[in-house]
């Protein structure tokens, strides 16, 4: 366990209230499948033999975590912020101040809690082609369709040629990381942790993912998602 080898940890942010969702509650909590969407999420990491141990942030008062987490190789950490990077930078400060502290050499994967499609074989995909990066990556699909700019009562293309949509988990290790959100200061245009790192001058890796990883946003989004959690 002391080892300097890194070690890889997940980590899910999952205090948001759902409000796209419109369900009454938090959208993690929603059933797919036969289990919560978080549970999926969580299964995924505990499935893959390269991850170390899996945090959960939830906000304090959260009815329902104690619920949804296995009793093993699961934290829950009751930190939760007013926004997704407020609670991932409270959850690395917890990681970090444990009595067996995640270390600033250890890699650290953010994940949405409302991606439950994540498989093992995506998080090695990830952690191997990654490798010894300086940076880290972050797994992402190419844009395939034609992409349509609308302003100002115009529209026109835009060349599709060089452009990824972001996916998660987004993996670096925690003192890069920790930086990088310390650092970013508009909220609004850090939507993602890999737009923190960007923001201070690195380039991460992008690694091809799988579309049985999309994020569970809006209600249509649910039967694609159980589509995908059913197929073997």
């Amino acid at each position: 366990m002391h080892s300097q080898a890194p070690r890889y940890f997940a980590l899910i942010p999952a205090a948001g209230v759902g409000a796209r969702m419109a369900a009454g509650g938090p959208k993690q909590y929603l059933h797919l499948g036969g289990k919560p969407m978080l549970r999926h999420t969580l299964d995924a990491f505990l499935s893959s033999e390269r991850i170390s141990h899996t945090f959960v942030v939830v906000s304090e008062g959260d009815p329902h975590i104690d619920a949804v987490a296995p009793s093993h190789g699961v934290t829950v950490l009751r930190c939760g912020g007013a926004t997704r990077m407020e609670s991932i930078r409270n959850g690395l400060a917890a990681m970090a101040a444990m009595a067996e502290p995640v270390r600033d050499i250890d890699w650290v994967l953010v994940h949405d809690a409302a991606r439950p499609g994540l498989t093992a074989g995506l998080i090695d995909k990830l952690i191997i082609e990654v490798g010894v990066h300086p940076v880290g990556g972050l797994l992402a699909l190419p844009v395939v369709d034609t992409v349509k700019r609308a302003e100002a009562g115009a529209v026109s293309t835009i060349s599709r040629d060089a452009l990824w949509l972001a996916q998660t988990p987004q993996m670096f290790r925690l003192g890069l990381l920790r930086e990088a959100l310390a650092a970013a200061t508009d909220a609004a245009a850090v939507t993602d942790d890999a737009s923190a790192v960007e923001a201070i001058g690195h380039a991460p890796l992008l690694v091809e993912g799988h579309p049985r990883n999309l994020k569970v946003t809006l209600p249509c989004d649910i039967p694609i998602a159980e589509m995908y959690l059913a197929a073997p």
